[in-house]
């Protein structure tokens, strides 16, 4: 970051920053390891994909990282946020440039069910589980909107009671994901492998998942900021773009649930 200094004035000049980069390089990393990995064991070294994914989940988790401590934790203290259009608005283009990568998914759903239907056996799909899994889910979004309304009434102990319970809520999620794969794969013998349906279920479910451990993490940045008293009725941008990421992320998975869950049972 570079600054021009007039009279005495600091008048914000160039702004660059390396953190974009890592981040987008290590999710790219990721990706490529990931798409290695599923189709193309045969054409390169086993290790290669495990090696880029483990690379990239670094590169993307150290510059979402040192992006945040950049954006909000620099200079915290002896600054004014002042800057809640420019991150909010950075966050609405990174949520719509996303809509695309899991539309792309979408997509290849939509042409797997144009054909035979159901392509293979299909696995219980509309069980308790997946209900539960849904009720966190959406129950996580009322409680961190009621802690963001906590927080811009000056209630510090609502606020932190809903950033922990979201919190709480988004683990509890990912152990529920965690547990309905385990269920698939060993006592229903529904794997990758499975099928045209099973490579859009798990990569649908798979990405969503990814997104939900990204939202964990954010989160819990977030509520040990809280319990360190950084955030109040006037500094709340971070939680406000947290917000909307994870309301996103509750929104696609209803979504996913309607069209991969219940449309292909009663389709």
């Amino acid at each position: 970051m570079t600054a021009v200094e007039h009279g005495g004035d600091h008048a914000e000049g160039e702004h660059t920053s390396r953190w974009p980069l890592v981040t987008a390089v290590g999710a790219a990393a990721l990706y490529v390891g990931a798409g290695l990995a599923l189709v193309g064991l045969d054409l390169v070294p086993v290790v290669l994909p495990a090696i880029l994914v483990a690379v990239g989940a670094l590169g993307f988790v150290g510059g979402l990282a040192g992006w945040m401590a950049e954006a909000f934790l620099a200079d915290y203290w002896t600054e004014r946020e002042g800057r809640e259009d420019i991150y909010t608005g950075g966050m609405v283009l990174f949520l719509v440039s996303d809509v695309a990568t899991f539309l792309a998914g979408f997509v290849y759903y939509a042409f797997i069910r144009v054909g035979t239907w159901p392509p293979t056996d299909l696995p219980p799909l509309l069980g308790s589980l997946v209900v539960v899994n849904t009720l966190i889910l959406v129950a996580s979004s009322l409680t961190l909107h009621y802690g963001h309304g906590a927080l811009e009434d000056g209630n510090r102990r609502g606020f932190l009671a809903g950033l922990g319970v979201t919190t709480l809520l988004g683990v509890v999620f990912l152990g529920g994901q965690a547990l309905e794969y385990y269920e698939f794969v060993v006592h229903e013998n529904f794997t990758l492998a499975g099928g045209v349906f099973a490579t859009a279920f798990y990569g649908l479910t798979g990405l969503h998942g990814l997104h939900v451990t990204l939202g964990v993490v954010l989160l819990g940045i977030t509520l040990a900021r809280a319990l360190r008293g950084q955030y109040g009725p006037d500094r709340d941008t971070s939680i406000r773009t947290v917000s909307l990421y994870w309301h996103f992320v509750d929104v696609v998975w209803v979504l996913l649930v309607v069209v991969l869950y219940v449309g292909a049972v009663v389709g």
